[in-house]
């Protein structure tokens, strides 16, 4: 209750607010541009969109399991949108499935001379342009949020209603198969490496030699970081139902947190249902999905314990969350996949500052970063501050947009 006089002086202090709003409200909206002049961003224009494929030849070797022979190359696809106010934003996507053609020939025409704040509607136009390549949009979509952040003053989680939390747990995806190397010896080496690093969590790739084999591969890397650090498993779809469930029973007997595909993932995650039912420990799932279209399917089919949409691959971040609602809504668990540069890493970063605990309890199952720690040269040095991992956690940014400022030179130094 308001004490005796305190109601005239509410009014006033209303009718005071009231006023300034609709001052407020006569004034343009302003933001800084590059060149150091303020811009009206209600007239801001795009003017154009520039895509780079970037080719790095690695010092050594590696893959997955199914990396046969392993990769000699890393490559990624840059987007980089200008508007008319020398305000500039970044996206990120990989260079495949016609990624680079759709965005150059289909999207750039879309968005020339639209004003990037418009959301909403260019969004639909995206999605109509290119009948559903989710790789392209994902990278227009992070460079769209990127710039209308810069031009309003706020970060990217801002324009999606605010962040839920202002760090974010990491884990590193590490112990690729790497030429020269057994997994053997690389892995529990690697493994104890990063949790001296301050790692909490870890991912390893499996599924190149037989279960017996790499079963004491796991329990080595077990041993290695002891009970408390939390492990994971990366299948790259390398197994059949039958090993798949072997394998599984053997990670959850060493507390893995969770087995991710398996199986081969197209078409649709044919498969996945029926392994989700045999397997001992939560099956994850869902980095290939290019809309919320296709992770519907997997999400009504509850083929997945834990869906995994990658802003990068799956339509941007807008999109990236709306999937992770719907999977919230049928109780299965989102923790986006991340497997690039710095910029796809600040899109993903931004995206699960966003996403709420799984459940009302104590944050103890919050959603984590996938930190790429294999050879990725535009993860540093394409930005002039790159990420760090203090405490197993990486801070949110609090600049406006994606948070990071990225480096051109270096990326047309990359550039093919």
């Amino acid at each position: 209750m308001f004490q005796s006089g305190s109601r005239r002086d509410l009014l006033q202090a209303a009718g005071i607010c009231m006023a300034g709003g609709a001052a407020m409200s006569t004034f343009p909206l302003m933001s800084y541009a590059d060149d150091g002049t303020d811009a009206d961003v209600r007239k801001l224009k795009i003017t154009a969109v520039t895509t780079f494929k970037l080719l790095h030849k690695l010092k050594r070797p590696f893959g997955v399991s199914v990396s046969v022979p392993l990769s000699q190359t890393r490559s990624a696809l840059m987007v980089k949108i200008e508007t008319d106010a020398g305000i500039v934003g970044w996206g990120e996507t990989a260079p495949v499935s016609g990624a680079r053609g759709t965005i150059d020939d289909d999207l750039t025409p879309k968005l020339i001379g639209q004003n990037p704040l418009h959301y909403r509607r260019l969004w639909r136009n995206l999605w109509g342009a290119n009948f559903g390549n989710g790789l392209a949009v994902g990278a227009v979509d992070m460079a769209l949020n990127d710039l209308r952040g810069k031009a309003l003053g706020l970060p990217v989680a801002d324009l999606f209603g605010g962040r839920v939390r202002d760090r974010v747990p990491v884990y590193g995806s590490t112990m690729n198969y790497v030429e020269g190397e057994t997994p053997e010896e690389l892995y529990p080496r690697q493994a104890a490496a990063r949790v001296q690093e301050g790692f909490r969590a870890l991912k390893m790739r499996l599924g190149r030699y037989s279960v017996a084999r790499e079963a004491k591969v796991a329990s080595a890397v077990r041993e290695a970081v002891g009970p408390d650090v939390r492990l994971m498993v990366d299948g790259n779809a390398a197994y059949t139902l039958r090993s798949a469930v072997q394998m599984g029973r053997v990670l959850d007997e060493l507390n893995f947190d969770f087995f991710e595909e398996p199986l081969p993932q197209s078409p649709r995650y044919a498969g996945y249902a029926e392994l989700r039912k045999k397997l001992p420990l939560p099956l994850a799932g869902g980095e290939a999905v290019d809309s919320r279209i296709a992770a519907k399917d997997l999400i009504d089919d509850r083929a997945v314990d834990i869906i995994q949409p990658d802003a990068a691959l799956c339509g941007g971040i807008g999109e990236a969350l709306f999937i992770s609602e719907m999977a919230a809504l049928s109780g299965i668990r989102c923790i986006p996949h991340c497997w690039g540069g710095a910029i796809s890493i600040a899109a993903s970063v931004q995206l699960l500052s966003l996403l709420h605990d799984p459940h009302w309890g104590l944050p103890t199952d919050t959603p984590l970063l996938e930190l790429d720690l294999s050879e990725n040269p535009w993860r540093t040095e394409i930005v002039k501050e790159p990420f760090r991992v203090i405490d197993g956690q990486i801070t949110v940014p609090t600049t406006a947009g994606l948070g990071i400022e990225v480096n051109e030179d270096v990326i047309r130094k990359y550039a093919v």
